[in-house]
């Protein structure tokens, strides 16, 4: 059992962050369709550059661990006036790596975009919308710092209204920028582009705005970390984002082998991910509140408190995620059918689908267990685990099994299943031997 108190400070803690995923969820989609009114070649271009935008600044999105994990112990120590530094650096840091990364794949798109997809329009299209979306990069790190900030003091509520405002931003943009309305051009697929961009630029302008009036007795915009300050952000920060990025371009790779078994499977691995990642929101959300109870416990230097709040997220994710698993189980195919209708492509998602639903509970052992050891400073570690299991076991058997030994859809989620459970399994070995309670930050 979890006591009422420890209950109550959980939920408050993780109830936002899933709020906000929930809504970026809701706005993300809606966001689609309005780019699919204008046809295949504009949604394909736009559902490709998101995801190769994913993989562009995956490096960047590790600097909101480094800033939890740091700016959590500082409140765990009693160092209040202390807790924004690290959000400072972080901020430092998205500026100096976000602008490389800019130059860089702006320049680099129009040579790596045809890779992706080899429709001339698709290409066209798409390759205008990712430089577009690149030169935001920036505002990505930052925004993602001031997150990691905002759920290590508690304030998890900050984050929530930002990302509320830069969505509702998004999609008014959007619908202004694609369609021409209000006096503005209609510019399609680009509009899409500038929207978002413009979107993540007023969300660092509200972070900012919201850092001024409730995070300078925090030390915001006050100084920098010190060199071993900024030595702690980058070791616990570069780790996550590395393993950020082989997570993103291991997804990039699973689908190219689906592709090979055929279009229907791929279309039905499509339904089967986007399905799984809104299913694991929760788990999600009370991983990152995890990392942020367990940091403020090492501050005070209380093991044995840490350990505690790791077991009693990961028994409240074991149960909400298991409820949420059920439809999953029972009634994919009126799950399958809210996507696509063809009958070939519902049967193929079905048992698959149950088989994602039957695993959530572990899943949500994995999620919690992997955000409490990042929480704690493990990154590294964490890294090791998951880019040798995505890519030297998980991946090899599913082109194995798949295209060479012509096993279907079915096959490969299975071996997919089997591999994040061993990987929940693995973090929650590593969470009871304890050697995350000795890093220093």
């Amino acid at each position: 059992m979890i006591e009422k108190d420890r209950l109550k400070r959980i939920l408050k803690l993780s109830l936002p962050i899933i709020g906000g995923m929930v809504s970026q969820n809701i706005f993300n989609l809606v966001d689609t369709a309005m780019v699919g009114t204008l046809g295949n070649a504009a949604l394909a271009a736009v559902g490709l550059g998101g995801f190769a935008l994913f993989m562009s600044q995956s490096i960047i999105l590790g600097i909101s661990t480094g800033v939890l994990a740091t700016s959590a112990r500082r409140l765990g120590e009693g160092k209040q006036a202390e807790t924004a530094i690290p959000l400072n650096g972080g901020i430092f840091l998205s500026i100096i790596v976000g602008s490389l990364l800019s130059l860089l794949f702006y320049s680099l798109t129009p040579s790596i975009y045809p890779f992706l997809n080899q429709d001339p329009e698709v290409i066209k299209l798409g390759s205008s919308y990712l430089q577009i979306r690149v030169l935001a990069i920036i505002f990505v790190g930052i925004n993602f710092s001031f997150r990691g900030f905002w759920n290590a003091v508690n304030k998890p509520g900050m984050y929530m209204t930002t990302l509320v405002v830069m969505h509702v931003s998004n999609i008014l943009l959007n619908y202004c920028l694609i369609f021409g309305k209000f006096g503005f051009p209609a510019l399609g697929v680009d509009g899409a582009a500038i929207g978002s961009a413009i979107s993540m630029g007023i969300g660092t302008l509200t972070y900012f705005f919201l850092g001024i009036l409730k995070a300078r007795d925090h030390g915001f915009l006050k100084a920098l970390p010190s060199k071993n300050g900024f030595r702690d952000l980058i070791k616990i920060s570069l780790p996550n984002g590395i393993q950020q990025l082989f997570f993103a371009t291991g997804f990039t790779v699973l689908f190219l082998i689906i592709g090979k078994i055929g279009t229907v499977e791929l279309a039905a691995a499509h339904i089967l991910i986007t399905v799984l990642l809104v299913c694991i929101l929760p788990g999600m959300g009370l991983g990152i509140a995890a990392a942020s109870l367990i940091g403020q416990a090492l501050g005070k230097e209380d093991i044995e408190d840490a350990k505690k709040w790791g077991l009693d997220v990961v028994k409240i994710g074991m149960i909400l995620l298991g409820i949420l698993g059920l439809p999953l189980i029972f009634i994919p195919e009126i799950l399958i059918s809210i996507f696509i209708q063809d009958p070939l492509t519902i049967e193929i998602a079905s048992w698959p689908m149950r088989l994602s639903g039957i695993s959530m509970s572990i899943e949500a052992v994995g999620l919690i267990f992997m955000n409490s050891l990042l929480g704690a400073g493990d990154s590294k570690k964490v890294m090791v685990v998951t880019i040798v299991l995505q890519w030297m076991i998980f991946l090899p058997l599913a082109y194995l099994l798949g295209p060479l030994l012509g096993h279907g859809l079915l096959v490969i989620w299975l071996i997919f299943v089997s591999y994040r459970g061993v990987q929940s399994f693995i973090f929650m070995g590593m969470w009871k031997k304890g050697a995350w309670t000795k890093i220093n930050l």
